[in-house]
């Protein structure tokens, strides 16, 4: 410790330690010893949190998923003899594609909720969660009420890879909007205590990137299954 002292008493003599009283500006770090020259650097932050990098690896990971599910239906419906069969019920295309509007929508009031937490616009913030979560519960319910007039009509998981395929990946699509709604209401409650600020907001940051890849992933979908 006796060459930091050194070291800090010359800092305080000198023109360009004036101000610091002999300490060390707090955004530089240590790194010498006793026995070695004083070595001071800038403590940077890093371009993306832990948390961030984590999600996009998440993320990454969901694109193969469903990338090879989407592999498998292609390979499927390339192989059928007619599709879809005669005998099955032909999806709600126009229905389904108003509906998808609704889940479009709700890509951009999740980043006006980001744009106003970033402004420091809790209010901001509260509505455009709150319209978030309406718009993604509009479409989740929309989306049932089909499944079950397809369901009565005799169109089950079992109705051969016409269902399968249907189901599946409909389906887990609509289990990742589930929790991407109850995510949702989880930091739509903690915004309420205001627990965001324009300098921590994390939390908001990466329930938006999840949901935008769910928002992104539906249209391919969409267009693959009901259209196509």
């Amino acid at each position: 410790m006796a060459a930091k002292t050194r070291i800090l008493e010359e800092l305080s003599k000198t023109e360009d330690g004036a101000g610091t009283n002999g300490r060390i500006p707090p955004e530089w770090s240590w790194n010498g010893g006793d026995d070695l020259s004083p070595s001071w650097k800038p403590q940077r932050q890093p371009v993306l949190s832990n948390a961030k990098i984590g999600m996009t690896i998440f993320l990454g990971a969901e694109a193969i998923f469903f990338s090879a599910l989407i592999a498998g239906f292609l390979y499927l419906r390339l192989n059928a003899a007619g599709w879809p069969p005669p005998s099955q019920p032909r999806l709600p295309v126009l229905v389904t594609g108003i509906n998808t509007l609704f889940l479009l929508t709700s890509a951009y009031t999740m980043w006006g909720a980001l744009r106003s937490i970033r402004g420091e616009d809790q209010a901001g913030l509260l509505k455009g969660l709150g319209f978030t979560v309406l718009l993604g519960g509009v479409f989740l319910a929309v989306q049932g009420y089909e499944w079950l007039r397809l369901i009565s009509f005799g169109f089950t998981l079992s109705s051969g890879s016409y269902g399968t395929t249907f189901y599946t990946l409909i389906g887990l699509h609509g289990l990742h909007v589930f929790a991407a709604i109850t995510w949702l209401l989880v930091v739509l409650m903690a915004a309420r205590r205001k627990r965001f600020s324009a300098q921590d907001h994390l939390g908001v940051s990466i329930c938006a990137m999840y949901w935008h890849f769910v928002v992104a992933l539906w249209p391919v979908l969409y267009g693959l299954v009901y259209l196509v």
